[in-house]
């Protein structure tokens, strides 16, 4: 049994591989962060080695044991993994880790069917390791699938992207997201469609969100915002030297918070026109409309095209502190008081009902 929701199209595609024995040796799954790449991946190699007459089954040995992620003939290999088992944490995959799948790769199937290798976050891959990867893709063995799982496929080198047939795994509609909640997680109504606006059609992100002290994080970064929003120019060149600190050690993060105020101003703009059954931040509609009336919709395009700018600059290793300065200093200031406790009183009031 497929365990991914949606993605109706890569399902179909892998389904008919699998039914008329033409699979490809390698895949590219594209798709944004915690859209289902590696439940897919997960899936395949279980359906690879499926004991069963109807693959994957999901019950039978094999399919347990590639679910825990304990077959010896499915190996995943990515920084998440690499940095779990070692003190420093690394930035690329490196080339030892492909030439030990390359030797790997060799090898006959030791307890399955086929030997099946995911690469989480292919775009890692450091130069030398992605030229290494090619030499593999471009000499395919028998009983051998690999499976390269990325969220920017322009990363990657042309050539390794050739080998690969692409599946690209889209979000699901916020619909989809919310009757998968409430469906197969139970999760009561109004946090299912507060998490499936929220994961922009990612059902992994929503499902973490559940336990992950997710939504607790939003509340702190709204609150980052709301502090910055009102602050004098020390108060925002302090912030702008802790989101550099904070980059400085983990760039995702700083990237996840540019994200989220970003939602906040598109939320904005929805509230302004009188679109707001469209806003993401569906529990926050009493301080997004008193907030709007603050605002005229150019200060909050700009303040919409700042995040965004200051975002693809740090992407492009750009001066941290420099970028974030710059975007403190453009955004648009509010009234602190009223609009930060009504930020509190609403993320209470929906944990309340939770």
């Amino acid at each position: 049994m497929w365990s991914v929701i949606g993605q109706t199209r890569a399902l179909s595609l892998l389904k008919r591989g699998l039914e008329a024995g033409s699979l490809a040796h390698a895949y590219l799954f594209v798709g944004p962060a915690h859209v289902g790449k590696m439940a897919l991946a997960v899936n395949l190699a279980q359906a690879l080695n499926c004991e069963a007459a109807e693959s994957p089954c999901g019950e039978c040995l094999s399919c347990q044991k590639v679910a825990s992620g304990k077959h010896a003939d499915v190996q995943t290999i990515g920084l998440s993994q690499a940095n779990s088992a070692e003190s420093k944490p690394r930035a690329e995959i490196s080339i030892d880790e492909i030439r030990d799948l390359q030797h790997s790769a060799n090898l006959p199937p030791f307890e399955g069917k086929c030997k099946v290798f995911i690469i989480d976050g292919a775009e890692l891959l450091s130069t030398e390791a992605a030229n290494c990867l090619l030499k593999t893709l471009e000499e395919p063995v028998g009983k051998v699938v690999f499976v390269l799982l990325t969220t920017n496929e322009q990363l990657l080198p042309a050539t390794v992207v050739s080998r690969c047939q692409r599946v690209e795994l889209l979000p699901l509609a916020a619909a989809e997201v919310e009757s998968a909640l409430k469906k197969n997680w139970g999760v009561e109504p109004q946090k299912a469609r507060l998490l499936s606006r929220l994961s922009h059609g990612c059902l992994g992100w929503a499902v973490r969100a559940l336990d992950d002290g997710l939504l607790s994080q939003r509340t702190e970064r709204l609150g980052e915002l709301v502090e910055i929003i009102h602050a004098d120019y020390e108060g925002r060149f302090a912030g702008a030297a802790q989101l550099a600190a904070e980059f400085a050690e983990n760039r995702e993060l700083v990237q996840e918070k540019l994200a989220l105020w970003l939602d906040w101003w598109r939320d904005l703009v929805l509230v302004k026109v009188g679109s707001a059954d469209f806003i993401t931040n569906v529990d926050q509609v009493a301080t997004l409309t008193d907030m709007a009336k603050t605002y005229s919709l150019a200060q909050i395009r700009n303040a919409i095209e700042n995040i965004r700018v200051a975002s693809a600059q740090l992407r492009l290793n750009a001066n941290p502190r420099l970028v974030l300065e710059v975007l403190m200093l453009n955004l648009p200031e509010v009234g602190r008081k009223r609009v930060k406790n009504a930020v509190s009183k609403s993320e209470n009031t929906t944990e309340r009902r939770s």
